[in-house]
């Protein structure tokens, strides 16, 4: 289910200050990219991602690519830079970005 628009904005708010967790550089989304991705999801619910991509059609192919990840929501993409968000209803308030 998509997110509303003011959701999103808070979303984009918290997501612009916080330091990219996981650079995907020109290997694109390998195995051990995927289980730290997919781990970073779980932990904080709302990430930032650097592409280290300089071709534009390849980053935004990279980015359909993590919006087709189970539940994925693409909040923001800037640039080089990519905001992602997964709802984690077991989330730990003390890794969380949403829960502070």
């Amino acid at each position: 289910m998509p997110i509303s628009a003011e959701r999103k904005k808070s979303f984009r708010t918290i997501g612009h200050k916080l330091n990219p967790i996981v650079t995907i550089a020109g290997n694109g989304l390998s195995e051990g990219v995927l289980l730290e991705l997919n781990r970073a999801l779980d932990d904080h619910e709302l990430i930032k991602i650097k592409l280290g991509v300089a071709d534009r059609e390849d980053r935004k192919a990279l980015v359909a690519e993590l919006v087709a990840l189970p539940n994925v929501e693409l909040i923001q993409e800037i640039g080089k830079v990519v905001i992602l968000y997964r709802a984690n209803k077991k989330a730990n308030p003390k890794l969380s970005n949403l829960h502070r």
